[in-house]
């Protein structure tokens, strides 16, 4: 490969980990208050809102069924509205971010309802308030299953931004359908892959350590 094509790979892997970056930071400050919600807003739950959580429920599961690339084309207005372009790095920010999101609520959403609901009684049996228990109760107990949920989220944005690269949103898809596919350049192809198998591996070594970790605490 040429030095320019190179120097092009690098910075499309830098746009790929950035724009995962970004977007998984969103969907951890959207998506823990969302899960939260759906699990302490049910019948049973310690802030119970039932129309509310069915109502936010049904919206979740909406998202979630659109696949990427729809919602992609679907979310172009609004992302417009919100970066001022529907192309490059920022533009796919916002449609992975938005899929991103309701992705790991579920997630974590399943690692809240593991918590043993003694712990909960025991908490609430002692005074605690109901912050106290989301905070020291609810999080930290359920926090090996939210990480391990998020290495999943992660690898899953990192497929997904190199569909988002079809549409001319930079990073390594970009490279890999005009580079690639479209010149019938089998190197550059195969070297996008290998790049995009390290960075699956290396967020997936690094997610199953902290696991790991946070379970022997």
């Amino acid at each position: 490969m040429s030095p320019q094509m190179i120097d092009r790979l690098w910075q499309a892997a830098f746009d790929t980990i950035f724009m995962v970056g970004v977007s998984a930071g969103i969907a951890v400050l959207a998506g823990i208050p969302l899960a939260l919600f759906l699990v302490t807003s049910g019948p049973n739950g310690i802030f119970p809102a039932p129309r509310a959580n069915r109502l936010v429920g049904v919206v979740v599961n909406g998202f979630r069924a659109v696949p990427f690339i729809v919602l992609l084309v679907a979310l172009i207005p609004f992302t417009r509205l919100v970066v001022g372009t529907t192309i490059g790095v920022w533009a796919a920010i916002v449609p992975l971010a938005v899929s991103a999101t309701p992705f790991f609520a579920r997630i974590a959403e399943v690692s809240l309802r593991e918590v043993d609901p003694g712990l909960v009684e025991a908490a609430q049996s002692i005074g605690c308030r109901r912050r106290h228990i989301l905070l020291h109760v609810l999080l930290p107990e359920a926090l090996p299953g939210i990480v391990g949920g998020f290495t999943i989220t992660i690898v899953s944005m990192i497929g997904a931004s190199a569909v988002a690269g079809a549409v001319g949103a930079g990073g390594l898809g970009d490279v890999a359908i005009r580079y690639g596919y479209q010149r019938f350049d089998t190197t550059v192809m195969s070297v996008v892959i290998a790049i995009l198998i390290v960075l699956v591996c290396l967020v997936q070594f690094t997610g199953d350590s902290v696991v790991r970790r946070l379970r022997a605490r």
